[in-house]
């Protein structure tokens, strides 16, 4: 197997968004395949005893075992690495191994974490819950607030960990401003950017320490496949992430790559279709409901961040209607068009109430506490035609009288 020859770090370096998309981290075998090869193998032969010895020893490259390595796998790292920017990446199982990787690889008992309240139901049941069985505490803080995150800072805080824009409920953090309070401090910035991807906010840029991704999302975009990934430095995701990731096994399969590998090459015309999609209809219902969480609209508190840091405001957006779940649910059951699905990302539109689907394992008071209430529903615009979505959406308020 060899490396196509635009794989050199001197021209990949030359490459613009669009064209990493594409061709980043592209291996060819002897065979001269176009598209990327599928090595669906476990582990690996070699020549003589001296390779494998030299292979673990770090002393020479090469493939040693399929929790470690696959070329398939190395590919999709090599590719989200040249997009997101970063000196490396891993991909993980799913994002949510992403995450808990991110977090678990680097906290030991007796460390302390800050975390943005406002996050994925799973992610805050992690550091809600799992995190202190192992004696390391979190401090839930208002992502927004700056003075919120310096006030929690303790002598033993190790990581600052935050998503934005915020699920579900659009919060947005100043990523410069946050990563760098914690530079300052000596402490790691970690930073779920799956609303975006690289192609709408590359946090890294605005002084990250490490991404991490569900890729499960807009990067593979049609809804097929598990797959999360986290980027850093090479020192970091070697050094720190990659002996805890080799030894517990949240190891990607090699068809799940390959499928992100090709939702990756569409991923740029997607997120921006998306993303202008969604702001139609956002535009729309900003008229027939009380509220409507959509950080590219001028009611949006923190709309003027989102045009600093952000290429657009994305494709995932939330919205607050008169009523509760019986509402909520009343309205997803008149849907016609668009389907009901606590999915996000994918080219269909996908609508769910978070309440009792994605923020589920959370308390009512937790819920609260991040705005995530009975009356919110969560909407991942696709590329059907804007104005299809908009026709549904208002037959089915129509329907229950809104």
């Amino acid at each position: 197997m060899k490396r196509s020859t635009g794989q050199d770090r001197k021209i990949t370096s030359k490459w613009r968004a669009a064209t990493r998309a594409v061709r980043g981290g592209t291996w060819r075998s002897e065979q001269g395949e176009t598209s990327e090869a599928i090595y669906l193998t476990s582990g690996y032969c070699y020549d003589d005893a001296h390779t494998p010895a030299a292979r673990f020893a770090g002393q020479e490259p090469g493939m040693t075992y399929g929790r470690t390595q696959n070329p398939t796998v190395q590919m999709l790292e090599e590719r989200i690495a040249l997009m997101e920017g970063a000196e490396a990446c891993r991909a993980q199982a799913s994002g949510m191994a992403a995450m808990s990787t991110a977090l678990l690889c680097q906290l030991s008992v007796g460390d302390h974490m800050v975390v943005a309240r406002a996050a994925f139901g799973p992610t805050r049941w992690v550091t809600d819950n799992l995190l202190p069985r192992f004696g390391i505490s979190a401090t839930a803080v208002d992502g927004r607030d700056l003075d919120a995150w310096k006030a929690a800072i303790k002598p033993n805080t190790k990581v600052f960990f935050f998503e934005t824009p915020a699920n579900p409920t659009m919060d947005i953090v100043d990523i410069a401003a946050v990563c760098g309070l914690a530079r300052e401090h000596g402490i790691i910035s970690v930073v779920d950017n799956a609303f975006a991807t690289s192609a709408l906010q590359r946090p890294l840029e605005l002084g990250a320490d490490v991404v991490a991704y569900s890729a499960t999302k807009l990067m593979d975009g049609q809804g097929r496949v598990l797959a999360g990934a986290v980027c850093g430095s090479a020192e970091w995701i070697n050094g720190v992430l990659l002996p805890y990731q080799r030894n517990t096994g949240a190891t990607l399969s090699p068809f799940n790559a390959w499928v992100v590998l090709k939702g990756l090459e569409t991923l740029d015309l997607r997120a921006n279709a998306q993303a202008d999609a969604a702001l139609v209809v956002a535009n729309f219902l900003e008229a027939r409901v009380p509220r409507v969480l959509h950080p590219g609209l001028a009611s949006h508190p923190q709309h003027e961040l989102v045009a600093r840091q952000m290429h657009k405001p994305g494709s995932i957006f939330s919205f607050e209607i008169e009523g509760g779940r019986a509402e909520a649910h009343a309205i997803l059951d008149a849907l016609e068009l668009i389907d009901i699905s606590n999915n996000i990302g994918d080219t269909k539109t996908l609508m769910t109430h978070p309440a009792s689907t994605t923020h589920s394992s959370l308390t009512p008071q937790v819920r609260a506490d991040m705005g995530v209430g009975e009356n919110m529903l969560r909407i991942s615009v696709g590329l059907e035609d804007p104005q299809d979505l908009i026709d549904d959406l208002d037959a089915a308020l129509r329907k229950v009288g809104l």
